[in-house]
């Protein structure tokens, strides 16, 4: 071979003699052949690659830039300069003989290279990116060889004159030009086409350079660093990162998958059939008879399940394994990738410790040339840098694979969620399915950046192991099975503490249960008095929580000594047993700082693998739960048939629906057929099936047998309105096109107008989640007015007129609904309780008990004296109300010119919440006090509100942004944070973890003496004293590092637990006292928050962060002082690098820290629209638009995933700069060590490199726990705030009210006047009356009259502004809360009960006997109900009490109500779906009970209130009648106009 190239090149290819002198240099004939070909092999196997898009791409080419043209001048002249260089060999040839074969043939190949460059610099302008990788490699490749050739010519010229002159100016201009060509490549190269992409997103058109180096990142970091990042500034994503495409390709994949998987569970399914179907026929049947048998079972109806055999039966069967498939199938691409650059990491590692010990070597020997030293400290800096690019790309790439494996799957949960069928639904509750999303799509992310670990990591052991023997034979084994020993004693320590884990898992959820219970119902626990009951529990919860998390946490600190200790321990193992083996055997610097190198990558892997195994197991979990979640059943909606039938527009043929495949059908054999454009009403007694005949229209039901026809489009109004949070406006658009004119007729004929009046922005008001800032009559009528605007074919409406009030029904019914509405010629299915309007209606549906038992017209239906005459007949003669209630209606649409104070279509609905009425009232009242017509306004006032530009009104924004901190975490927090930990602990945990590093220092300083020996005692024996000596110190240092860190994590450890209690006490005990109106403006997630996520970071986050800091701050800080004790000249070194290293980090943290908060902030709305499309997932399958709520997944999804994509690269973006600074310190200390050789023992230079080496990752780490700090002590923050906010009233003062006060019940009200915050206008304007003891008051008045504020008066959730209330002579303002409310009873309009027993709910305080309660229930008319029940008292209610019927929640308010029997009795009626029984019972129960207490009622329905002693009618927050009724009748005002609306006349009083 040799021979051959030496012919070639005509002079020596290789002789060793070049090498073995100062002043070495390789021979010229190496140099023109290897160095050569090398580049250019590399190159010619990959370029013609690069011209592929010349040939694919039908795009058209990009245009000509400066920067291109450069290029290719560049590429122009270098070939020009090889041209000249094959023109001037053939010159020599000419002018003298043979010129040898390698002058002609390098030249030619370069011609050919270059003219390759210029084409694939043309192709490249197909691309977007147009600097192609492979040529930078390339340059630098050819740059890098090239250096040899440059100094031997160099050296050659100064030695002696030049003999070649022609071919050695050549060579500098070549080397020049491509020097040139490489820095011109450094810079994106952007054509103007792409400008707008690359504001987008820069990345896109970054050269390959800046990719490597994540250079093109940097204007982002620092326009981080000028000022806090918004979403707005982070950049968009790549079009195949983006959440549609991810999608696509995965949800290909899914179904191919899923399709097997699917065939596997049939298999699965047929063999356990046939191990199952051999039944014994022992029972005496013969096979057919017991088959028939089994036939009859079948036809029966199948009964119900008890609850408890569905759980105990074996778990549904799921298609299984086709996740991980499908996920590895979709990413392919990118895990190919990043195994190839973890391997070439993975190689480099492994050549740092061979390097460091020949540096050692070199040291030691006095007669080692220096160029060898220096070579070495270069190869050290230059693997370290490839080593640090190629494990950055790699990372990249890990964190880009989970971030896209979360956004498959969410987009596939949410797509799912749309499909799903009733019965899957049932399975998984709205809770379980966000956690699919949050948790377990983490879990998927979270392994996705390590699993490539699982290959990696057991490479990375045996190739250290291979290594270790190679250094100190057999005795590696001893320091192995220390490792190997230690792993199980960790694995244990993770057992025990995944345990306590769980166990505190299982707390948290309780406690937050109970959080989230109390928040909701905080008005009814102020009402009761009732906060320290649930204060106690609370407290309980946490008490236990707290224990387990310190017994966790002092796990921990074992751990985390057993950790500490093992790389020690390990050495230790195999310094001992090598140096007590044998004699001979010496410890020297060279094979220990090599082993301690090898050891030190061995902790890596040893500590990741289990890490990532337990990961897997994990997400195993996930896996299962995903998987049953994603292959179940789909909705089936193939019994709904789109046919076009003449004269009907929807038929339903023997239709029978059940809600579970296998449970009782809820509607039987229905055979109807509903005219087009007419209306049908379907009515019924409770659960006779008619929502249950709403659903089966709209396919959310499982198809028992017959089918429904539907012809056209469908609109929908459920019966509890959904509302997503949004503005008014967009809420009725519902994403259809805006038609201004129809839009004004729809708000006009759903009575919003007078709404939107009282809205403070109008029809721009946002809406808060779930429509809090709506009351319930709002609400349902935004939802008709959505379903009008939809203008569908169909309306299918569940009784959208339970939730407004009379007269606003009854203008519904007359505008929208009924014969001259917006909708009469449109089909309607109206679900209804409200007999009034069954005259008008086209045709009447009957059911009972599901199943049609009769229909016709009303008339026909009275004659036919059936279920139906008897409804009627059993709510009074409810004929003559009618025609009252008609003329009412006529009147209401006929007289326009009335004064319209009682025509206003807003009367009185659900009285609302605190909140509404401040909205309403904010939008101010004098606009209330003209009077105003609905129809005049109507139109000119909403024009002129077009016109002008959208004030910002006060109050338009009801809950006011959270804010996102923005900025450096103030100091005080963390002296906040250190101060709950107590400062004795903080200064004795730091003081450990110092005496732990001075421990660490002396164990190295140590070893580097003890391998000096070897030195010392060259060629004598060494004596056994001294080995045990060094032996013995080595060990006790260990154990006093490890010993002092354990001191120092128990003591951290007791001290995080406490400051954990003293937050949380602190934060309940000031939340529960915090006055209504800071509920009201804060949304109960963001308390929520405070409770969940803010205390677990306190609890568990930070306390391993601080530790973290701590421990890498330290590691630093004494391997720089070993490094300076080697070479005291490092110190200079230092400086400029530590300046560096603070600049880097000044500016990283700042953009880390507001990515991180963007990311929580934008993944919120993922979760919080998911919840909002799976709560309202029959209106939007109803109107069809999946796609729309699809696309705005979409569209949320990306908005996240571009906040998390940026904070991954600006992680990668440092790390790359922190590992140069890394780099450079090895480069230092190993340079240092050259330069200082005679004066250096190898022991310390081999301590100094090798403490060195490890500093790059530790550095790396300091930097990302000193951001994680920052990010988590941001929950201190946020907890303080909530620990600061103003309280209400203390509970109990001095002055305690008397003993059974109050006696009598006399309430006076002293020109009371009340606002509800201080910046408003008043709400109750100076009220002054007498209600004498034991009367019976009723309180009427429009929506935001003051009703509710007067009740709330009474209770002190409002303060007064003026004036006093005087109960039995007592001032309640100067007694405390609790006295007040604890003497006053109330039932409130929403029923709310707490999980727990009914008993608790009755009683939280355990103060009455049983027999009393029971006696409460009896009068409540549950006790039939409670004895029936298993349990009996101790029944567990469900969340929100969703386990009891609304009728039945209401009697528990009752019963409530009876136990405390005070003198006082405030009782605030109830609207919502209460049915007219329920409401009968309440009636008779309160007149008969509270005979002798004094009864303040406020009423929406007249009826109740026409016996009470007298009547108080508010007005605009005054009182402008109060006698009674009949008083009131006469005197034709407010009242009596009211009264006529509701269809009462004087007259009737008396029959009531």
């Amino acid at each position: 071979m040799s021979a051959g190239l030496e012919e070639f090149c005509g002079s020596i290819f290789w002789n060793d003699s070049y090498l073995a002198r100062p002043d070495a240099d390789l021979p010229v004939c190496f140099q023109q052949t290897v160095l050569v070909w090398v580049p250019l092999g590399f190159f010619w196997i990959l370029a013609p690659w690069q011209l592929l898009p010349m040939c694919k791409s039908r795009a058209k080419k990009s245009s000509v830039t400066k920067l291109l043209i450069v290029k290719q001048v560049l590429a122009a002249l270098l070939t020009l300069t090889a041209v000249a260089e094959l023109a001037l060999a053939f010159v020599e040839d000419a002018e003298q003989d043979a010129v040898p074969a390698v002058q002609y043939t390098n030249p030619s190949l370069y011609i050919a290279t270059w003219i390759m460059v210029l084409l694939i610099h043309d192709a490249r302008r197909f691309c977007l990116r147009r600097d192609s990788g492979v040529l930078s490699c390339f340059l630098i490749l050819s740059l890098l060889c090239g250096i040899l050739p440059f100094q031997s010519l160099v050296r050659r010229a100064l030695q002696e004159p030049i003999s070649d002159l022609p071919q050695f100016i050549l060579f500098f201009i070549s080397y020049g030009l491509q020097l040139l060509l490489f820095f011109v490549s450094a810079f994106s190269d952007i054509a103007p086409e792409t400008k707008e992409i690359r504001k987008k997103n820069p990345e896109m058109t970054a050269s390959f350079l800046s990719s490597i180096t994540f250079e093109w990142y940097s204007s982002m970091v620092y326009k981080g660093y000028r000022k806090p990042l918004e979403i707005e500034d982070v950049w968009e994503l790549r079009d195949k990162d983006k959440t549609k495409a991810l999608y696509t390709s995965f949800e290909k994949n899914m179904k191919s998958e899923m399709q097997k998987a699917r065939t596997e569970l049939e298999k699965r399914k047929r063999k356990k059939r046939r191990r199952e179907g051999n039944p014994d026929y022992g029972n005496g049947m013969s096979k057919a008879q017991s088959q028939d048998v089994l036939v009859l079972e079948e036809k029966q109806p199948k009964k119900k399940k008890k609850k408890g055999d569905k759980d105990s039966g074996p778990p549904k069967d799921y298609p299984k394994g086709w996740l991980m498939k499908t996920l590895a199938k979709t990413f392919k691409q990118n895990l190919l990738l990043a195994v190839a650059f973890k391997l070439v990491h993975d190689i480099l590692v492994f050549v740092s410790p061979q390097l460091l010990k020949l540096l050692i070597a070199f040291v030691s020997d006095e007669d080692a040339f220096a160029w060898q030293g220096y070579l070495y400290a270069i190869l050290l800096f230059l693997t370290a840098v490839i080593q640090s690019l190629c494990l950055q790309q790699h990372f990249s790439l890990c964190f880009q694979l989970g971030i896209n494996v979360r956004a498959s799957l969410i987009a596939a949960i949410y797509k799912k969620s749309l499909t799903m069928s009733g019965a899957t639904r049932k399975e998984s509750t709205v809770g379980e399915t966000v956690n699919l999303m949050s948790a377990d799509a983490q879990r998927f992310m979270d392994l996705a950046n390590f699993i490539h670990q699982l290959w990696s990591s057991p490479f990375q052991i045996i190739v250290s192991i291979v290594f270790l023997w190679a250094e100190l034979g057999p005795s590696v084994l001893a320091g192995l099975a220390t490792m190997v020993l230690l792993i199980p004693v960790n694995a244990f320590l993770i057992a025990k503490s995944k345990t306590i884990q769980e166990r505190n898992m299982k707390n948290k959820d309780e406690r937050m249960k109970i959080m989230t219970e109390v928040l909701n119902g905080i008005k009814i626990l102020k009402l009761f008095a009732w906060e320290p009951s649930f204060e106690k529990r609370v407290n309980g919860i946490r008490g236990q929580e707290l224990k387990d998390l310190l017994s966790f946490s002092y796990l921990q600190s074992v751990s985390v000594f057993v950790f500490t200790c093992s790389p020690f321990l390990v050495s230790l193992a195999s310094f001992a047993v090598y140096v007590l083996v044998d004699e001979n055997n010496i410890l020297d610097a060279q094979k220990a700082f090599t082993a301690i190198s090898l050891f030190n990558v061995l902790r890596f892997p040893m500590s990741t693998l289990p890490m990532v195994l337990s990961s897997l197991v994990q997400s195993n979990v996930s896996t299962g739960r995903l998987e049953r979640y994603l292959s179940g059943e789909d909705l089936d909606t193939s019994a709904i048939h789109h046919n076009p039938i003449a004269g009907s527009a929807v038929r339903f043929s023997d239709a029978t629906f059940a809600w579970e495949r296998d449970s009782n059908a809820a509607i039987r054999d229905v055979t109807l057929d509903i005219t087009p454009g007419s209306l049908v009403a379907v009515v019924g007694a409770v659960g006779s099936g008619k929502s249950s005949l709403v659903s089966a229209m709209l396919g959310e039901m499982e198809n028992i047998k017959g089918h429904i026809n539907i012809q056209g489009s469908v609109a929908y109004v459920p019966q509890q309105a959904w509302i997503q949070n949004a503005t008014l406006k967009d809420n009725i658009l519902f994403g259809s096109e805006l038609d201004e004119a129809r839009y004004q007729q729809v708000i006009k004929a759903c009575a919003l107008l007078p709404d939107l009046e009282l809205l403070p922005a109008g029809d721009q008001t946002e809406i808060g989640e779930k429509g809090i800032n709506l009351s319930g009559g709002q609400k349902q009528r935004v939802s008709l007015a959505r379903a009008v605007y939809s203008d569908s074919d169909i309306y299918i409406l569940d009784d959208p007129l339970s939730a407004v009030d009379a007269h606003v029904g009854k203008y519904l019914f007359e505008h929208v609904l009924g014969p001259k509405g917006l909708l009469q010629k449109k089909t309607r299915i109206l679900v209804t309780h409200s007999i009034s309007f069954l005259p008008q209606v086209d045709n009447i549906v009957v059911l009972a008990a599901g199943t049609v038992s009769e229909h016709g017209s009303y008339d026909t239906l009275l004659a036919n004296k059936g279920a139906f005459s008897q409804l009627l007949n059993l709510y009074g003669n409810q004929e003559e109300d009618v025609s009252e209630e008609n003329t009412a209606a006529v009147a209401l649409a006929g007289d326009e010119d009335e004064p319209d104070e009682d025509l206003d279509p807003c009367m009185d609905e659900k009285p609302d919440d605190v909140v509404t009425m401040t909205l309403k009232r904010e939008a101010s009242i004098q606009r209330r006090k003209l009077s105003r017509s609905l129809s005049k306004r109507s139109t000119s006032s909403q024009k002129k509100a077009q016109v002008g530009p959208p004030k910002k009104l006060k109050g338009q924004k009801l809950i006011e942004k959270e804010n996102v901190e923005t900025g450096r975490v103030k100091f005080s927090m963390y002296m906040q944070y250190i101060r709950a930990v107590g400062l004795c602990f903080t200064f004795w945990t730091f003081m450990g973890y110092i005496a732990q590093y001075v421990a660490y220092t002396g164990t190295n300083l140590w070893l580097s003496e003890w391998t000096d020996d070897s030195q010392r005692y060259l060629n004598q024996t060494y004596p056994t004293e001294l080995r045990d000596l060094r032996i013995g110190v080595f060990g006790a240092l260990g154990m006093a590092q490890a010993l002092f860190l354990l001191f120092a994590t128990i003591l951290s450890a007791r001290g995080s637990v406490r400051a954990s209690r003293i937050m949380h006490q602190q934060l309940l005990s000031n939340i529960l006292r915090a006055p209504m109106s800071f509920f009201d403006t804060t949304p109960t997630g963001r308390i929520v928050n405070r409770f969940a996520k803010d205390i677990f970071t306190i609890d568990e986050t930070i306390p391993m962060s601080v530790r973290t800091w701590i421990s890498c701050f330290m590691g630093i800080v004494s391997t720089l002082v070993m490094i300076c004790l080697a070479t005291p000249f490092f110190a200079v070194v230092i400086v400029p690098l530590a300046i560096f290293y603070c600049f880097v980090l000044s500016f990283y943290i700042a953009t880390s820290r507001q990515l991180r908060r963007l990311d929580s902030v934008t993944r919120s709305p993922i979760y919080s629209h998911f919840g909002e499309t799976v709560s309202g997932l029959s209106v939007v399958r109803a109107y069809g638009h999946q796609e729309r709520f699809l696309k705005q997944n979409e569209v949320t999804m990306d908005i996240n995933q571009k906040s998390v994509y940026s904070w991954i690269i600006s992680n990668r973006w440092l790390a790359i700069r922190l590992e140069f600074v890394g780099s450079l310190v090895v480069f230092f200390s190993a340079l240092l060590a050259v330069i200082a050789k005679g004066t250096l023992e190898g022991g310390i230079v081999g301590l100094s490199v090798s403490s060195a080496l490890n500093v790059t990752q530790t550095l790396n780490w300091l930097v990302r726990t000193s951001s994680e700090l920052e990010t988590n002590i941001v929950a201190v923050e946020r907890v303080h705030e909530y620990m600061k906010v103003k309280n209400e009233a203390p509970w109990v003062t001095e002055k305690r009210p008397p003993r059974g006060w109050p006696s009598r019940g006399e309430i006076q009200f002293i020109d009371y006047k009340v606002r509800y915050r201080p910046e408003l206008d008043l709400v109750l304007q100076g009220i002054t009356c007498d209600i004498g003891s034991t009367e019976k008051i009723g309180i009427v008045g429009r929506t935001g009259a003051g009703k509710s504020s007067l009740t709330n008066c009474l209770f002190r959730l409002l303060e007064a502004a003026g004036g006093k209330i005087v109960i039995d002579n007592v001032d309640i303002s100067t007694i405390g809360l609790h006295d007040l409310r604890n003497n006053l009873t109330i039932i409130p309009q929403d029923p709310v009960l707490f999980t727990g027993t009914l008993r608790m709910n009755l009683d939280p305080f355990d103060q009455y006997s049983d027999e009393e309660v029971w006696k409460a229930l009896e009068l409540a008319h549950l006790k039939p109900y409670v004895q029936a029940l298993p349990e009996g008292l101790l029944h567990l209610v469900s969340e929100g009490g969703e386990n009891l019927s609304v009728g039945q929640r209401q009697l528990v308010c009752l019963a409530r109500a009876l136990l405390r029997k005070s003198k006082i009795l405030i009782l605030d009626e109830a609207t919502a779906a209460v049915d007219l029984e329920t409401d009968n019972l309440i009636q008779t129960t309160i007149r008969s009970e509270f005979v002798d207490c004094t009864v303040l009622t406020i009423a929406h329905r007249l009826h109740t209130i026409m016996d009470s002693n007298r009547v108080m009618v508010l007005h605009a927050g005054q009182i402008v009648e109060f006698d009674s009724p009949e008083e009131l009748l006469m005197k034709q005002g407010v009242f009596s106009a009211m009264a006529k609306d509701a269809g009462i006349a004087a007259a009737e009083t008396t029959a009531l």
